[in-house]
């Protein structure tokens, strides 16, 4: 071992065991720690009698197995360390001073490094070792304190591996089979596991667990929910982990903080129980904090794709906020109602137009250009309506459509064109000059009934829309390359 790397191991150790014994410490405070989910019939479980026991049994591990702390302290900062000049230099020796700054991340990582070996010596089926079970599950309660870095990514795995009593590390799962294997066998018969399975004993363990973190302080609390968060995307933990009326509870939670960690769940618990999820949605939306109504706006557009109408008494209620980011948000989900009903839609693009927030008008212009192929005739008269009132930012975006228009398709722009305020003209005028000189005087001509409507500038062609079934007959191959050179762009 070289002199620089024993300096930070020995500096690295004597915080390792100063925090492991502050995270046992924490991690025992509540008393009894739940029974070990994987047990040997041939040996009895033994409750440790006292918290102690665990704290110097623990230490004591550490002590002994130097051989585990040296193999994990080179994981660690090869993990860690921000580059290396080549593969032969030694990270202790070329980072020293580095790594001695960040004593505390190293230590940190050690800790649920050692939890990890813990829990998976507890959960070896062959010969599963109930004394680890004690010390992991005190560690790791203990460990679990803050709302960022290896309390969320690496907690989040031991406490999935404890639902599941099943070694951390292991896969899960197996994938689906399917024609993107080359081993594929369409009429095999294999069966798979394709979704986790969870254990009795082992959720009632990370059952406790959720339970300390969510009778606790407001860092462990939103840790919990950092964690819940993930353990939605495993439907079947959902129901035995008690995930819905922990969330429930924590939508009535007296910081906003934790509760806007929920909004954040709102769409994975739709899609598992609609009403369920639907009725936190209204709990957290009669909530007052700008936090959570922020949250809420945020997550609308999520809740359209999911509940469709069900959505709609959130927007109606979101744009009637007095928080411009509120406003904004809200305003610009409007375009999913397109999907419900497309008349309603547009009636509400005309009905927004009137809003006094400058922001929900501007937003408008975001759904023009569907607005304008599912209505070209523009019955409600929304485009002279937002070009005559006089926001420049909505002229400004409306300029861009009305030059498209005027590329593509003149016929549909002269519509528009005698409804628009004549002191309001030149700019669109200018910017028809600045891409084609003179195209502004072609237009002032049709006005004053001089000329014709001016000619498309740009032609489309008809995009072939499938039908899904098999054609009669089929082209010939060398039309077919001809029409892939012409609309592709390919090269001979």
């Amino acid at each position: 071992m070289s002199k620089s790397r024993d300096i930070i191991a020995k500096a690295t150790f004597e915080v390792v065991a100063t925090q492991m014994v502050e995270a046992m410490e924490r991690g025992t405070l509540n008393w009894p720690l739940p029974n070990p989910p994987i047990t040997d019939p041939d040996f009895p479980v033994r409750m440790p009698e006292r918290d102690q026991d665990i704290i110097s049994q623990g230490l004591s591990m550490l002590h002994a197995d130097v051989g585990m702390f040296d193999r994990h302290l080179a994981t660690i900062v090869d993990l860690i360390v921000p580059h290396r000049m080549n593969l032969s230099d030694d990270p202790f020796e070329i980072h020293q001073k580095w790594l001695a700054r960040r004593t505390n991340d190293v230590s940190q990582r050690m800790l649920f490094c050692i939890a990890t070996d813990w829990l998976a010596q507890a959960f070896d089926r062959s010969a599963p070792n109930t004394d680890r079970w004690w010390l992991a599950i005190a560690l790791i309660n203990g460990l679990a304190t803050v709302p960022y870095g290896q309390p969320i990514h690496q907690g989040y795995h031991l406490i999935e591996s404890i639902a599941l009593a099943e070694r951390p590390g292991t896969w899960h799962t197996q994938p689906e089979d399917g024609p993107q294997n080359l081993g594929w066998n369409p009429h095999a018969v294999v069966p798979r596991t394709t979704s986790v399975v969870a254990h009795d004993a082992g959720v009632n363990a990370a059952r406790w667990l959720l339970d300390q973190l969510e009778n606790d302080v407001l860092e462990r609390r939103l840790l919990l929910m950092e964690w819940v968060r993930l353990l939605l995307e495993r439907p079947a933990l959902i129901e035995p982990l008690g995930l819905f009326e922990l969330l429930e509870r924590r939508a009535n939670d007296e910081h906003e903080e934790v509760a806007s960690k929920v909004v954040m769940c709102l769409a994975r618990l739709v899609e598992n129980d609609q009403e369920r999820g639907l009725a936190v949605a209204h709990v957290l939306h009669g909530r007052k904090e700008l936090l959570l109504r922020r949250s809420m706006a945020d997550v609308l557009t999520r809740l359209f794709r999911r509940v469709g109408w069900d959505a709609v008494p959130f927007l109606d209620s979101m744009l009637q906020d007095e928080d411009e980011s509120v406003l904004a948000a809200s305003s610009a989900t409007v375009g999913d109602l397109k999907f419900l009903d497309e008349n309603v839609w547009a009636d509400r693009l005309v009905e927004l137009h009137s809003h006094e927030a400058s922001i929900v008008r501007r937003n408008i212009v975001i759904s023009l250009r569907d607005y304008v192929e599912r209505f070209p005739e523009d019955e409600r008269k929304l485009i002279p309506s937002l070009w005559n009132d006089g926001d420049e930012v909505v002229q400004i975006r409306l300029r861009e459509l009305l030059m498209r228009m005027d590329e593509i398709d003149p016929k549909r722009l002269s519509k528009h064109i005698p409804l628009l305020r004549e002191d309001r003209l030149q700019a669109l005028w200018d910017s028809l000059d600045a891409r084609r000189s003179e195209r502004s005087m072609v237009w002032k001509q049709w006005l004053a009934g001089e000329s014709e409507v001016p000619e498309p500038i740009e032609v489309l062609t008809d995009t072939h829309v499938s039908s899904g079934e098999e054609p009669t007959e089929l082209p010939n191959l060398d039309d077919a390359l001809d029409m892939l050179d012409d609309t592709l762009g390919y090269l001979d």
